[in-house]
């Protein structure tokens, strides 16, 4: 009577997902954050995980984890699994929705920059679909079904292109402009400022009014929609940057009050990940996206 060998077990697929997102990034709690679960659940995945294969995998400490050195050789094939899961996985659903495209983008571009310009692309691309979802990093491309990138780069990722340059000036209202009639009269009027960019304040006056010792005096906002809407408002003077206020700057709502504007390091870049599906309705997305630079 033949007998059949038992068939080896396969540790949990989560437990094997904790593992590589915790060995990659360093940590449980940004595994946890990547991953959308709490770090609490990520160390008892890996700490089941270390116990069906009878190593530990993490040397836990007050200051953090580290690899072991059996953790340490085993990451690198872990992360080529889960790369290539990953992609396996965007493929499936770009052949099942060939014409959908997924966006992800930094909440200010999403709104400001992105979404004026979704009517011109529906108008060059009837037949996409385009979603777009506001995050305030980078997703990992290879792991998330998004399909494009649309953030603030120094340098520009693999596939990307660069959309424009940015520069940071002060922008209010004409009435509250016509107070300023110096960089120091800053000083005395409300200074909004969204949270993400604190430092834009201090980069501008740094270049106009180095010995002034300036320092922003208003309300401090993690939206900066809210800010722009305020500084629309006229409830103060936003330290903008242009190319998300260009469309207030040329119906006249908002004006530069100082001719000085500081460029910035970053630009606005969008990218995708290369993959043998979908990639020319995401080449036309880009370029679309990349002539309307100078229409709005």
């Amino acid at each position: 009577m033949p007998v059949s060998p038992p068939t080896p077990r396969i540790p949990p697929l989560n437990a094997l997902r904790a593992f590589e997102a915790a060995a990659r990034l360093g940590g449980f709690a940004l595994a946890a954050e990547e991953r959308g679960v709490t770090p609490g659940a990520v160390a008892a995945q890996i700490k089941s995980l270390e116990e069906e294969i009878g190593a530990s995998l993490f040397v836990r400490s007050t200051r953090g984890v580290t690899l072991t050195p059996i953790g340490q050789r085993a990451l690198p094939a872990f992360v080529e699994v889960f790369d290539s899961l990953g992609q396996a996985v965007r493929d499936l659903r770009q052949d099942a929705t060939p014409h959908k495209v997924h966006i992800a983008a930094l909440p200010a571009l999403a709104q400001l920059w992105l979404a004026p310009r979704l009517p011109m692309l529906r108008e060059r691309l009837p037949d996409v679909d385009v979603s777009v979802t506001a995050m305030e990093t980078p997703p990992n491309l290879k792991r998330v079904p998004f399909d494009i990138c649309l953030f603030y780069t120094n340098t520009t990722p693999p596939g990307g292109v660069q959309l424009g340059s940015e520069e940071i000036l002060p922008v209010c209202v004409p009435a509250l402009a016509r107070k300023l009639r110096r960089p120091e009269d800053l000083k005395t009027v409300s200074c909004l400022t969204d949270i993400a960019w604190a430092d834009d304040w201090k980069l501008w006056a740094q270049r106009v009014m180095p010995e002034a010792d300036f320092s922003p005096d208003g309300p401090v906002f993690s939206l900066y929609s809210v800010a722009l809407q305020e500084a629309l408002s006229g409830a103060g003077v936003l330290m903008a940057h242009k190319s998300l206020v260009l469309h207030h700057l040329r119906k006249g709502e908002l004006v530069a009050p100082f001719e000085t504007q500081v460029p910035l390091t970053g630009k606005i870049t969008m990218w995708i990940l290369p993959s043998r599906h979908h990639i020319k309705i995401l080449s036309d997305v880009v370029e679309s996206l990349k002539q309307s630079g100078s229409v709005f």
